[in-house]
C-alpha cells in the first residue's frame, strides 16, 4: 500500500451481542473515524463501519460483513489503523516527533523526541531532556515546530 503511513485508531476489545457488534476502545479523540463508511485498516484487512455507537468509554460497532457473533469474536484483539487525518490547524503527534524545535526568536532548542500525556497539557519532550508545553507552541509546519518559550524554560 503506497501512501502515509496508518497510524493506530483503536483496538477491538471483544465481541458484544450477537449480530456481529464488537466493542472498540478508540485511542485517539476524533471519533469520526467511526463515521458509517470509515474504513479501518488491521491484520485481516479492510473492515467498513457500518454502524458505531458510543458507550461507557468504548464504542459498539458493527462492520459491513459481520453479522453474528462467531465473526465478532474473530476480530478481538485486532488493532484498528487509518490514514492520517488532513487538518492543518491540527497540531499531530506523528508530524512532532523528529521535528526540529525553535523559539519565535530563531533559537534552535531541540528535536522532538517523544509526546508526553499530561494531565494540564501535553509535553514535547526534547532530545536534550527539555519539557516543553504544548500551550508553548506558536506555529508549526513540515519538520518545525516553533514556541513561545517564557523567560527561564530552557536554564536548569
Amino acid at each position: 500500500m503506497s501512501g502515509p503511513p496508518l497510524l493506530e485508531i483503536g483496538r477491538v476489545t471483544r465481541a458484544h451481542g450477537l449480530r456481529g457488534e464488537v466493542v472498540v476502545q478508540l485511542t485517539t479523540d476524533r471519533v469520526e473515524r467511526l463515521s458509517p463508511g470509515a474504513v479501518l485498516d488491521s491484520e485481516r484487512g479492510e473492515l467498513t463501519v457500518a454502524t458505531a455507537r458510543h458507550h461507557h468509554d468504548r464504542w459498539i460497532v458493527a462492520f459491513t460483513g459481520r453479522s453474528t457473533r462467531d465473526e465478532a469474536d474473530e476480530l478481538r484483539g485486532l488493532v484498528l489503523r487509518a490514514a492520517p487525518l488532513d487538518d492543518p490547524a491540527e497540531l499531530w503527534v506523528h508530524d512532532v516527533i523528529g521535528a526540529r524545535v525553535v523559539t519565535v526568536g530563531g533559537d534552535e532548542v531541540g528535536t522532538c523526541v517523544a509526546v508526553v500525556a499530561n494531565p494540564a497539557a501535553d509535553l514535547l519532550e526534547l532530545d536534550g531532556g527539555a519539557l516543553v508545553p504544548v500551550t508553548f507552541v506558536v506555529a508549526h509546519g513540515p519538520g518545525v515546530v516553533t514556541i513561545d518559550p517564557p523567560d527561564g524554560l530552557f536554564d536548569l
